[in-house]
């Protein structure tokens, strides 16, 4: 009888141990079908970009400087996304992904900021068009970054809670990183507006 009981206990502990690790797999597939998504958006926005660039050039000839400022920050920003595709949730490349994009986001904003002062190039067709397309290409973004970042949420939650946390360090489940904004508290500080 009490080898029953024993065998019982062993076969409860291993279905245990399967059903936690299959967890395990499914939170980390999703985070990375996540990042996945994001991987579609910015690369949306880094083929945009040449054509914008290309669209200001003829307008901006005396803004040498800010065009080949967004195309390098775009060339640095799609390396870094293929460097965290490769492994999304490491560290090490959310940051680097992050900071890039920071660099791309504050050239483009330099961009716009500039085109201000061309009538010409605002009024261009083809210019409003590619400035539409990036703005909704940037709100998917930040859709498909906040799902990301909830996936990553569960799955860090499910390997800190015990038991799964044995199971977890047992498998080599390791955290994953959010990908957060790398603006300093100042740069998120909502600007003053006075009419």
């Amino acid at each position: 009888m009490a080898g029953i009981i024993i065998l019982g206990l062993i076969i409860a502990a291993i279905i245990m141990i399967v059903s936690i690790y299959n967890s395990m797999v499914t939170f980390r597939n999703r985070y990375k079908n996540a990042y996945s998504q994001i991987d579609v958006q910015l690369k949306r926005r880094y083929n945009l970009i040449p054509n914008l660039v290309e669209t200001a050039k003829g307008y901006m000839q005396h803004e040498k400087e800010t065009l080949e400022a967004v195309i390098k920050a775009r060339n640095s920003a799609l390396s870094a996304s293929k460097k965290a595709s490769e492994n999304p949730g490491d560290a090490a490349s959310m940051a680097g992904l992050a900071g890039a994009e920071a660099l791309l986001t504050g050239s483009l904003g330099k961009l716009f900021a500039l085109s201000e002062n061309y009538p010409d190039l605002k009024a261009n067709q083809n210019m409003m068009q590619l400035s539409e397309e990036l703005s909704s290409t940037e709100n998917r973004i930040s859709f498909a970054r906040q799902a990301f970042n909830d996936a990553v949420t569960i799955y860090n939650t499910a390997c800190e809670k015990f038991p799964n946390n044995m199971i977890s360090n047992m498998f080599n489940f390791k955290q994953a990183q959010l990908l957060e904004s790398t603006e300093s508290p100042e740069e998120r500080k909502a600007p003053k507006v006075s009419f």
